[in-house]
């Protein structure tokens, strides 16, 4: 079996803003709650290799990993991939921007594998991927709003 999960929120910003400020890597821990520290490791093109690390869990384990993202503004997606994968076999994310009438609309999606020796199986991690993409979302469309509003951005038109 392999986990999958989709999801995705509409954020009352400009597709401009909102691109901007989801890929800008170094400024993730102040997007995420969850990420205490992002590293760039190397950009080649438009390429950038990263570290991410957590804060701590509820037993004190701090997770980090590296991963690999490729945004492509023409087509208003990102590619992502973990290279180190830890606990999975692998783990794919694609990332979509849509411009829609109330602004922008985000989706997530992940494909992924456990490795067989992992401490939960796909069906925990992707109830887990789905629980916690909806708070991260939910933070990262209050926060951009919130630019938006401070920029005097404007979504586009409402009705």
């Amino acid at each position: 079996m392999a986990g999958h999960t989709q999801n995705e929120i509409t954020i009352a910003a400009p597709v401009d803003l909102v691109w901007e400020v989801t890929n800008d890597l170094e400024n993730w821990p102040q997007l995420f709650s969850e990420y205490a520290s992002v590293e760039i490791l190397s950009r080649e093109g438009p390429r950038t290799t990263f570290r991410l690390t957590m804060h701590p869990d509820e037993n004190g384990t701090v997770w980090s990993w590296v991963s690999e993202r490729e945004p492509d503004r023409d087509t208003l997606t990102v590619k992502a991939r973990r290279v180190e994968t830890g606990p999975f076999a692998h783990m794919d994310i694609h990332w979509a921007y849509e411009k829609v009438p109330a602004g922008t609309r985000m989706v997530w999606t992940q494909d992924f594998a456990m490795k067989p020796d992992a401490p939960v199986d796909d069906a925990w991690m992707t109830d887990n991927i789905n629980r916690n993409s909806k708070v991260q979302m939910g933070l990262i469309r209050d926060r951009i709003e919130k630019i938006a509003a401070e920029r005097g951005a404007s979504a586009g038109p409402t009705g």
